[in-house]
């Protein structure tokens, strides 16, 4: 099967174009081209969805094309077109949605709707050059700018959501620090730059619910625990700012670890799969691969590479293989307050 996938759930724009039949375990991926407006959502701190909509209007044929330039003839080769039809924002998501549909409807193609939520566990089922195959039960970790959640897989089929944030999300809280400390947007890549090289917890932040007895998260009282001790500060030297990187990263962090394994332990979890813009963190990356060996030797790690971490339609495509339900055109439409079922 031969997959287009659209993804514009965000600011990204994202076309790629995958390969794989039944006995793949993993698909082949044969273009994966984004573009982005962080640029633009850089200057205002944040995301503005309209701006990143009308980004995204521009940006969707080209990036269309380009990622369908790999085949010869496309609408021939091409079995089905997979788009992201939720979470995200309304505006972004209607650019993708209706852009496929219209593909669809001129190209006679069923159409695969996808959860982008899914998208990110499956980023981890692209074939690279060190391949291992995944194998289930899986502990899935989903720690992005909007979600983290925790999630069983049994199966493709079998998938059973544990827990998720109750308020801000892991990025979330980096970003919120990230605009008290005055960085730049998005905070996390450059909260990581800071904290790199600093050795002591000085500020010792709180662990928010690490002792719960579920798998939910709460990360908002971070942001105010790291407000109180700017206010604390007339100016925040240089140091200061490192101490607060690198102090929000353990907590953060901690409490990922700490749940995501008293899950996997619990259900006897044979891989730990890490998904979303947060898994491109590399003392991320470590620590669980390092926790993995100390924890729970049976178990493998698997992150994907950092361009699959951030959005894109290659995990889109992945999704849609691995969870095939096709349906015609007029059945899809956008919904930006999906979650899991």
């Amino acid at each position: 099967m031969t997959i287009l996938a659209i993804e514009t759930s965000c600011d990204e724009t994202g076309a790629a174009v995958i390969k794989a039949d039944g006995a793949d375990t993993k698909v082949r991926l044969l273009s994966n081209v984004v573009a982005t407006s962080l640029s633009l959502h850089a200057k205002t701190g944040g995301i503005i969805p309209e701006v990143a909509a009308r980004e995204q209007v521009k940006y969707i044929i080209p990036v269309i094309e380009k990622a369908l330039a790999v085949l010869k003839n496309p609408q021939k080769e091409i079995d089905a077109i997979a788009v992201t039809v939720g979470p995200g924002l309304i505006g972004s998501l209607l650019v993708g949605v209706e852009t496929a549909k219209t593909i669809a409807y001129a190209w006679d193609k069923p159409i695969i709707p996808v959860n982008h939520l899914f998208g990110h566990i499956y980023a981890n089922w692209i074939k690279t050059e060190n391949d291992i195959e995944i194998e289930f039960p899986a502990v899935a970790l989903i720690v992005s700018g909007g979600h983290t959640d925790l999630v069983l897989m049994n199966s493709h089929q079998e998938i059973k959501w544990l827990g998720g944030t109750r308020d801000d999300a892991a990025g979330e809280a980096f970003d919120k620090t990230g605009r008290l400390l005055n960085l730049s947007y998005p905070a996390g890549p450059e909260i990581e730059k800071l904290a790199k090289g600093v050795e002591k917890d000085v500020y010792r932040f709180p662990r928010p619910i690490i002792d719960s007895n579920d798998f939910d998260f709460s990360f908002s009282g971070l942001k105010t625990a790291v407000l109180r001790e700017v206010q604390k500060q007339k100016v925040l030297s240089e140091e200061n700012v490192k101490d607060i990187c690198y102090s929000l990263q353990e907590a953060v962090f901690d409490v990922l670890l700490k749940k995501t394994f008293t899950a996997a332990i619990k259900y006897h979890a044979k891989s730990i799969v890490l998904g979303g813009g947060v898994a491109a963190n590399q003392v991320l990356r470590g620590k669980f691969e390092q926790y993995t060996i100390d924890h729970l030797p049976s178990a493998k790690i698997f992150v994907p590479t950092k361009s699959l971490c951030t959005d894109n339609a290659a995990m889109i495509a992945a999704a849609a293989f691995f969870n095939d339900k096709k349906v015609r055109w007029q059945k899809i439409s956008a919904n930006p307050e999906l979650y899991f079922d």
